[in-house]
């Protein structure tokens, strides 16, 4: 056969293809020729065949037919020959395959040879690609070569000796005793490996760790000599000596100091020296420094070298490298909470970063500008924040006008500066804020009593003409509906009062339905402000009824929807219509993670944070709740029973609001005196089928167990369970209240809630007091409808007076009997 051509040639030959296609026909061509001369045994030309195979591996095309040759030629005695075997074998073989173990016995070998070159080549294969069984039998072998003279060998057994330890890490113990020498070593490549090591044995067992921290006076004083030490042609880059042993040793002592108070106490001095004699001019020494900043940030170190340590990263925010500016606010940013007055010393440089041209930049600016805000600067914080808002990119503005909610819910001086701050975000990027921007600003305004005059006039003025910024326009929607009284009159004392027509309210009013920027919602916060304007404008309420019969026929189910309930509350419930519509009350805080809320979603009643507070002070109007009830859609909603109405007056306005609030919430109140005075309101029908009107235990099959639903406080609450044999569907439960703690539980009254897909009926209870000591028990019935035979579920709602002080909790019941639902 001719002599296959040089890797040099087919190099050449391969860089000449114009095309793929050309490229793959050439490599194929090539690779049959190597397979014919692998088969012919051929061993003139078996290293040059491997090394053009390497190069197409490189390439991307498969060599994996040249893997026992690669044995071949570790076996070989030619220093040539072992070298391409090698590599081929680091490049080709890993420990997935079963080959790489025929390799063991040679590397054995060449590990004991006389030529320390050989002996750096299997060192290097068995540290790059050795597997755990071969770490176990080889390092023997490489434990010797930590400790022969020769520090060519000593740094390559050193990362070899890395390898075997990450393979298995118990025979870390083998390499303890050469460890501790290689310290001693002047060669500064033996020198660097040794440090490499002892990271590695630290990180992976705490017992190295505390038998090493005895080392940090060595380590100390190699890095005092290689900053003190003149200058050396060997180990210098850009007028350092060697920056990568540096950097290597500030990581060992950041792993050695770490919550040890006398190995930081003896690194303090060193780490001062190394933070101000390092050159900055280069990038070399800036690697130094920003080792040591971390080493300072972690471990134990004096408050006044953490100083010195932020002053550094303050100093990389002025430089021009964009990648030394986003590490020193990367770093800043990891440290803001514990040295947040050293941190703050730099507000106007990380400021000036957010109008850096770079996103990464500005991004990390932006979070640690809002973690530096705090009470005695967000007024100018927010006035940087704010500009930065209006100019950035989209990407930017949600996680912005987040940050600022967050800031000023947190520190705001004033609520008049709060208002004009949230005010101020939803004008410039409304369009980005969070989904509860809107319910808590109104919250927030809300609660502002002494400010609705001056904010429903910002609001005004806000939207006029411009209904691009949608949550914006819902919360002005929504002031004007509420106070829209106090724009009219310019009661406004805290700027200039406007002059305004009840006629121009109503026109922004009806222009934001008519817009063709308005979403649904907005649209619904419209019409509903329209609506709750018929009781605070006097002279246009004729427009109002007609603005509202137009949209009883709208193509939008929810606007339709709306305007038929409001033209029923303008015809038939006008009586109503002024405590329906009456001023929002305070609002109350609502928290994460609170115990007890019913909140409905997607026709099911789910639990929400809310404080307990004490339940209102007197049952709800009976004849108004049932009219609401109606006018609400009652088919959807359980009914609340009438029991004994109260001789407090039904014209309350902030009732009728707390009822709105429990519409999902079924209750009876207990039973009393009926006052002559007040007449008995006659039933509405229940939804049951007419079961109300058999005698409840009728047709009852028994036989269901029962379950304890409550049990907090003394108080028990038990289900017993019986089945309609005239109706499979319903399901007869009573409940049994009882109180085993000292004094009585008054006022008591239980309520129910169960999705829509039931249909729920609470009877009257037995009485309003729990009696002490277990003495006696309430009993109240509760009929439930299951057509579609579901798992029963509920949420019920204990209210009731113990001890002086008023109590409210809720709870979810899951553990019904399928007795109780199949």
């Amino acid at each position: 056969m001719p002599a296959p051509i040089r890797l040099r040639e087919l190099i050449r030959t391969i860089r000449t293809a114009r095309t793929q296609a050309e490229e793959r026909e050439m490599i194929q061509k090539e690779c049959a020729a190597i397979r014919s001369s692998f088969r012919e045994e051929d061993n003139t030309y078996r290293c040059r065949n491997v090394a053009k195979l390497l190069y197409m591996h490189m390439l991307g095309y498969p060599a994996h037919f040249g893997q026992l040759e690669c044995l071949k030629l570790i076996a070989s005695q030619k220093f040539t020959d072992k070298r391409i075997g090698y590599l081929g074998a680091m490049l080709l073989l890993d420990e997935r395959q079963d080959v790489h173990l025929l390799m063991t016995n040679c590397i054995k070998n060449d590990l004991n040879h006389s030529t320390q070159f050989v002996q750096g080549l299997a060192l290097c294969t068995l540290g790059c690609m050795g597997s755990s069984e071969m770490c176990r039998d080889l390092a023997g072998e490489v434990e010797k070569l930590l400790k022969t003279s020769n520090s060519y060998l000593r740094k390559k057994a050193a990362l070899c000796a890395v390898h075997v330890i990450r393979k298995v890490p118990e025979l870390m113990e083998m390499f303890l005793p050469a460890t501790k020498n290689l310290l001693n070593e002047k060669n500064h490549g033996v020198l660097h490996t040794s440090v490499v090591l002892l990271t590695e044995m630290c990180e992976r067992s705490p017992d190295m760790l505390a038998h090493f921290r005895k080392l940090v006076p060595q380590l100390v004083r190699i890095l005092k000599n290689l900053i003190m030490s003149g200058y050396s042609p060997e180990h210098d880059v850009s007028g350092i000596s060697d920056p990568f042993l540096q950097v290597r040793i500030l990581r060992l002592l950041r792993i050695l100091g770490r919550n040890d108070d006398d190995s930081s106490e003896a690194m303090n001095d060193i780490l001062a020296q190394v933070a101000t004699n390092t050159e900055t001019s280069k990038n070399v020494g800036n690697a130094i420094l920003y080792e040591t900043v971390l080493t300072i940030m972690d471990i134990k170190s004096e408050s006044g070298l953490r100083v010195l340590a932020i002053n550094i990263l303050g100093r990389f925010l002025l430089n021009n490298d964009k990648n030394i500016r986003y590490v020193a606010l990367t770093s800043l940013l990891k440290t803001v909470q514990t040295d947040h007055n050293a941190v703050q010393r730099h507000r106007s440089t990380i400021v000036d970063c957010l109008k850096d041209l770079d996103v990464s930049i500005k991004r990390r600016a932006m979070e640690l500008s809002f973690a530096l805000v705090n009470g005695n600067n967000i007024r100018g914080m927010m006035k940087e924040l704010l500009y930065f808002l209006d100019s950035c990119e989209p990407e930017f503005k949600a996680d912005c006008a987040s940050g600022i909610f967050l800031a000023a819910e947190k520190y705001a001086p004033s609520k008049r500066w709060h208002i004009d701050t949230i005010m101020r975000v939803l004008t410039t990027a409304g369009s980005y804020v969070r989904d509860d921007a809107v319910p808590n600003l109104i919250q927030l305004i809300t609660n502002s009593v002494e400010m609705h005059a001056y904010t429903v006039q910002r609001l005004y003025k806000a939207i006029l003409g411009d209904y691009s910024q949608q949550p914006l326009v819902q919360v002005a929607a929504w002031c004007i509906g509420e106070y829209g009284d106090l724009l009219v009159s310019g009661q406004c004392e805290e700027e200039e009062p406007i002059q305004v027509t009840e006629d121009e309210v109503l026109d922004i009013l009806e222009s934001i339905l008519i817009s063709n920027m308005s979403t649904s919602v907005t649209r619904g916060y419209a019409l509903t402000a329209i609506m709750k304007l018929s009781t605070r404008f006097s002279c246009t309420v004729n427009r109002i009824k007609k603005v509202v019969s137009i949209y009883g026929s709208s193509i939008d189910v929810e606007l339709q929807q709306r305007a038929v309930e409001y033209n029923a509350l303008f015809k038939k419930y006008d009586h109503m219509r002024s405590a329906l519509l009456e001023r929002m009350p305070v609002m109350e805080k609502v928290t994460t993670n609170g115990p007890s809320e019913i909140v409905q979603t997607n026709g099911e009643t789910e639990p929400a944070p809310l404080e307990t507070k004490p339940p209102p002070s007197g049952p709800q109007p009976t004849s108004q709740a049932n009219d609401l009830l109606d006018l609400l859609g009652g088919n959807d909603i359980t009914p609340v029973i009438p029991t004994v109405p109260t001789s407090k007056p039904a014209s309350a306005g902030g009732e009728l609001l707390d009822l709105l609030g429990d519409i999902t919430l079924t209750g009876a109140p207990a039973a009393a005196p009926t006052p002559a005075s007040v007449p008995q309101i006659s039933q509405p029908p229940f939804l049951l089928d007419g079961l109300s009107s058999q005698p409840l235990f009728n047709d009852i099959t028994p036989g269901i167990p029962s379950i304890t639903a409550y049990s907090k406080n003394g108080l028990k609450i038990e289900f017993t369970f019986e089945r309609s044999n005239t109706n499979p569907s319903v399901t007869v439960i009573t409940i049994q209240a009882s109180n085993s703690t000292e004094l009585d539980m008054t006022d008591f009254v239980f309520q129910a809630a169960v999705p829509k897909t039931f249909q729920l009926q609470l009877l009257s209870p037995s009485s309003s007091v729990v009696p002490a000591f277990n003495t006696g028990t309430i009993t109240q019935v509760i009929k439930v409808l299951n057509p579609q035979k579901q798992q029963l579920r509920m949420r019920i709602k204990l209210t009731y007076n113990h001890k002086g002080s008023a109590m409210q909790d809720l709870a979810e019941v899951n553990n019904f009997p399928p007795q109780s639902w199949q």
